[in-house]
């Protein structure tokens, strides 16, 4: 088995028997969160994590999720072990649930949780030896007082039209400026530059998702011995850094050697990113909520 599926209690192994109302509120209007989460060498991977954040988002879009974090957990644990798999991708989704053709989330009784583990493979095995090449997306990022990036909602049009754009020309990923012209956040990972052997990453508040990932990269380089800054960058701090990387559960880490025709550093993953994604995983293979023991 490599495939389970879990909605509203009830757990699949094929595709298309896992299925939702066409009137559930999270396809018609994006109403709803999720969480991305891995699992490595059988263990989930920051798995308190993800819930934490998963009930921060509802809570701040005022919907109770029918599970409490316990049951949650459980049933992500549940959910891969049916599985079978070592090797992880877990996508959970909470949707407003059921309601009429009205936008009024009264009308949705109860909420839909979906807990997906299947396989996940965002990039080729070559872009992480060799590097992405990537490009400033004319698209901006969402005000944080128009949609908060902090939560992580269903609703990821704002980063598909940036991520159409980057494709459309011929990019392998794209970055993303808020409304003042700060550096943001890449279409689905946040962004790292190291310069002079320090650290920095734009700051939640320039419209950005506080990864897990982006969390555990800062927490590993300052035990390192890395001076970790957040602070907002500009495009020029990322033409003129000695090395470049995104983060993201889905990508893990992931070297970025080029933006904008402008070579990053030497053109290579460099030193100080090989040394992070080294460490990065071994704790991914030791840490985390063991499935299968």
């Amino acid at each position: 088995m490599s495939l389970c599926i879990y909605v509203d209690g009830k757990f699949h192994t094929k595709r298309e028997d896992a299925t939702v109302c066409v009137y559930d509120h999270g396809l018609l209007y994006g109403d709803g969160i999720f969480e991305g989460i891995r699992v490595y060498n059988g263990r989930v991977f920051k798995l308190d994590e993800h819930l934490t954040r998963l009930y921060e988002s509802a809570k701040s879009i005022m919907l109770t999720i029918p599970l409490n974090a316990s049951e949650m957990r459980s049933a992500v644990v549940e959910t891969v072990k049916r599985t079978g798999l070592k090797e992880a991708y877990i996508r959970l989704v909470v949707t407003r649930g059921v309601g009429d053709l009205g936008l009024d989330p009264r009308k949705c009784s109860k909420p839909t949780v979906i807990i997906i583990c299947d396989q996940i493979a965002l990039y080729a095995k070559e872009k992480y030896e060799k590097g992405l090449r990537v490009v400033t997306c004319s698209t901006r990022r969402n005000r944080p007082d128009s949609l908060n990036s902090e939560i992580k909602s269903l609703n990821y049009l704002n980063n598909i039209l940036a991520k159409i754009e980057t494709f459309r020309v011929g990019a392998e990923e794209g970055i993303m400026l808020n409304d003042s012209g700060y550096v943001s956040e890449a279409t689905a990972d946040n962004i790292f530059v190291v310069k002079h052997g320090r650290l920095t990453t734009p700051p939640a508040f320039m419209g950005l998702l506080e990864g897990i990932t982006r969390n555990t990269v800062i927490d590993i380089a300052r035990g390192m011995g890395y001076k970790v800054l957040e602070m907002p960058l500009s495009i020029n701090d990322v033409y003129a850094a000695d090395e470049c990387f995104l983060t993201g559960t889905g990508a893990e880490l992931i070297p970025v050697i080029e933006s904008d025709g402008r070579q990053i550093g030497d053109g290579k993953p460099g030193p100080n990113f090989l040394r992070m994604l080294e460490r990065y995983r071994e704790i991914t293979r030791t840490e985390g909520v063991s499935v299968y023991s």
